[in-house]
């Protein structure tokens, strides 16, 4: 069965540690193919208007151009409404009867999972990974024991050391699928701290993201 992965965000603008994340989890989980899916503007966070969609996607083909495993989507650009997660999850396991789907999400989104629209049943709409980022601590009080019991822990498991667990990937539906949690990429990067530094004019901010991305949003001026 093919296996792929969307991750969904706003990726305002994609840095060095989405595109880690990318290329570490389909190695962890023998992915045939790894999504980028940009929002048009998160449901969840309606009060904060992103970068247009049109600069966000040119950003992320960019930064996904010479990797061939890596794309991006304009599934939920192109909607005319601005889809909730389950909706997008629906339709892919619609398009998709034959392929195994996992949902990419940072620690930020778990610790927020609670407040997201019908966010028990996204979470049993697809394989769920949870990447771990430096000094976020990553719980599971807040989600009920019924969603505890489908994560798997794969933190401090390196690709090569994973065993068992990275062939047993559940085929299933409901609660055959799994939440699992991965430290496997540990870089503090943010794209907040990005368009901050590019604001306050500290040049570091060209270290954070891959070379023609920087190059982009110098020549359109996007954070300035």
């Amino acid at each position: 069965m093919k296996k792929i992965a969307f991750y969904g965000g706003s990726f305002d603008p994609v840095h060095s540690g989405h595109i880690l994340v990318a290329q570490r989890v389909s190695e962890l989980f023998s992915l045939d193919e790894f999504v980028f899916v940009p929002a048009f503007h998160a449901p969840h966070k309606r009060r904060k208007k992103p970068t247009s969609a049109f600069h966000r996607f040119a950003m992320l083909c960019l930064a996904t151009a010479e990797m061939p495993r890596l794309s991006v989507s304009t599934m939920e650009l192109e909607m005319p409404e601005r889809p909730y997660t389950i909706e997008t999850l629906t339709w892919l396991n619609e398009e998709l009867p034959d392929t195994q789907i996992f949902f990419v999400m940072g620690a930020d989104s778990w610790q927020d999972i609670t407040t997201w629209h019908e966010w028990e049943a996204v979470l049993k709409a697809s394989n769920h990974i949870v990447v771990t980022r430096p000094g976020i601590e990553i719980g599971t009080s807040h989600v009920p024991d019924e969603i505890r019991e489908r994560i798997v822990d794969m933190r401090g498991e390196s690709d090569t050391e994973s065993g068992g667990k990275r062939v047993h990937f559940a085929n299933g539906a409901g609660s055959d699928r799994h939440i699992y949690l991965t430290d496997i990429v540990e870089v503090d990067i943010s794209a907040t701290n990005i368009r901050t530094k590019i604001r306050d004019g500290n040049e570091n901010w060209r270290d954070d993201v891959p070379v023609e991305v920087a190059k982009y949003i110098e020549k359109y001026q996007i954070y300035s």
